[in-house]
């Protein structure tokens, strides 16, 4: 049983969200887990803290990690058959994360999230010159694409208008739930905090990488912290992606 209420009748686990639509889990294919047996303990962490489905997302970036639908699946296929074998019961699903810089390209097949949702991001420094240019032509492909922590740009940390035009382009935006902890800094908190004032938020994931985000993660979980930040945030992680099929 999960502990729902401490004492204080703060909510200490994280059933509320249920899906987390972008980690870096899968063994040995980016700059995320290195390897099945710490992918494995990742995978029994998350469940423990209280998420039943995990869609992987691990980075596509010719330039360090050239993955492809062939090297994703392969990994969440082996992570998947370790945890049959330990029995436990969650639901693990694909994607991709892609930096869109002169390398992406919209020819093949694409590692979305739901045959549907693609999730997409840039470098923290400097804005891709394309990315209006790619948000567009997702779009007129049937594609939903989705920009991971916005928060995290730096060249968004005094002006964010050029959010507000891509969520009216309908691009999402996805919140790294270390953001509003402060892990990334004092800046990115204050960004992200900006964000969810103003609703702008769609979806939220742990871009679980290592031990150091999983630690910080279930702390704040356990302590009741994260709830009491963004738990009465309306993030639509359940109704976009808890039915389907992984």
């Amino acid at each position: 049983m999960f502990n729902f209420f401490s004492k204080k009748n703060k909510i200490t686990d994280i059933s509320w969200l249920g899906v987390d639509i972008h980690s870096h889990i899968l063994p040995g294919i980016d700059d995320g887990s290195p390897d099945l047996a710490t992918s494995l303990r990742f995978v029994k962490s998350l469940q423990e803290l209280g998420f039943d489905q995990l869609i992987a997302t691990p980075h596509i970036y010719q330039e360090l990690y050239p993955n492809t639908m062939e090297t994703i699946l392969r990994a969440r296929d082996l992570l998947k058959q370790e945890m049959d074998t330990a029995n436990i019961a969650l639901k693990l699903g694909a994607g991709a994360e892609y930096m869109v810089d002169q390398d992406f390209k919209m020819d093949g097949t694409l590692c979305t999230l739901d045959q549907k949702h693609l999730l997409i991001e840039m470098s923290y420094l400097n804005e891709s010159p394309n990315i209006s240019q790619t948000i567009f032509d997702l779009e007129i492909k049937g594609f939903q694409p989705i920009l991971a922590h916005p928060e995290r740009y730096t060249f968004y940390f005094k002006d964010k208008s050029r959010l507000k035009r891509f969520k009216e382009k309908g691009c999402l935006l996805q919140l790294n739930l270390l953001s509003v902890l402060g892990y990334y800094g004092k800046e990115v908190k204050q960004l992200a905090d900006a964000l969810l004032k103003e609703k702008m938020y769609d979806l939220t994931g742990t871009d679980l990488h290592h031990d150091k985000h999983l630690t910080t993660l279930t702390e704040a979980i356990h302590s009741g912290k994260l709830y009491d930040l963004i738990g009465f945030y309306e993030f639509k992680n359940q109704e976009l992606f808890g039915s389907i099929s992984v």
